[in-house]
């Protein structure tokens, strides 16, 4: 699933070449996850002043409310002056002046929804439950530490439900919590002040090297140009059960937490 880092490089990969253009067409292919919420036609003739990203979701702001955008589970975006015909998996498209953006979405667990604005039903619904953005100054580590205190859940659990803080998927998780010396099985509510320190600048770290990495290509993500992303051949821990720790030599053990795998170092990560 393409996460904050993903989906920052894509944002990063068509938001000035789109500024300013006017949506000239819309076509929709097979339904995805919500209904667009408008009819296609309302949106020709509107511009697309800026994108910007909340979480894993990307705002184009039109001249009369905004498009929010999620790739999903596999869903990638393509924009370029031409783009090939259309196939089986491309489901929706907004032609501009400036080019034709396309979402490329094979199982459509994306979704296109447009809202009259950031305070719409539509669109707190979807962003309203949101936690703090990790790569800006709204990741505050006092608030952080409460949040952590308040809950009795594993630490992975936390970072991945996107509550406390948005973004941290799978693979940042894994490696965040090994960078913070944190096992991912430890209760958020017994990180004492100097692991939530360190777990902050962290996430932060990880995070932001992902997006210069151009995210993690595991499966289907790739970016606006078709690029795919290179974080994972960094990884420290992340899909390196039995491996020797980098910077320990143990081996590196993987647990299943929920539906989801952990890798960590029984050493570094000791508790």
């Amino acid at each position: 699933m393409p996460e904050l880092p993903e989906v920052e490089v894509t944002r990063r990969g068509f938001a000035d070449a789109i500024a300013g253009a006017r949506i000239t067409a819309v076509v929709l292919g097979k339904p995805l996850r919500w209904p667009l919420g408008t009819a296609p036609r309302t949106l020709i003739g509107q511009r697309v002043l800026a994108v910007r990203r909340r979480g894993k979701y990307l705002l184009l702001d039109l001249s009369d409310g905004l498009l929010l955008l999620h790739l999903g589970m596999s869903g990638s975006l393509r924009f370029a002056a031409a783009l090939p015909p259309a196939g089986a998996h491309d489901h929706f498209e907004l032609q501009t002046e400036h080019g034709l953006l396309r979402l490329h979405d094979p199982r459509r667990f994306g979704a296109v929804v447009w809202a009259a604005s950031e305070a719409a039903p539509a669109a707190r619904k979807l962003l309203g439950g949101l936690g703090m953005e990790p790569l800006s100054d709204d990741f505050d580590l006092t608030r952080f530490a409460r949040a952590l205190k308040a809950t009795r859940q594993n630490i992975k659990q936390v970072l991945l439900a996107g509550k406390v803080v948005v973004g941290v998927g799978n693979i940042y998780a894994s490696e965040a919590l090994f960078a913070a010396r944190i096992r991912p099985t430890i209760a958020a509510a017994r990180l004492g002040p100097e692991r939530v320190r360190r777990l902050h600048a962290a996430i932060r770290e990880v995070l932001a090297r992902a997006v210069d990495s151009g995210g993690s290509t595991l499966r289907d993500f790739s970016g606006v140009q078709g690029d795919s992303g290179h974080f994972q051949l960094q990884a420290s821990v992340y899909g390196r059960a039995g491996l020797p720790c980098m910077a320990c030599g143990t081996p590196i053990r993987l647990l299943r937490q929920g539906q989801r795998s952990s890798f960590y170092c029984p050493r570094c990560q000791a508790r």
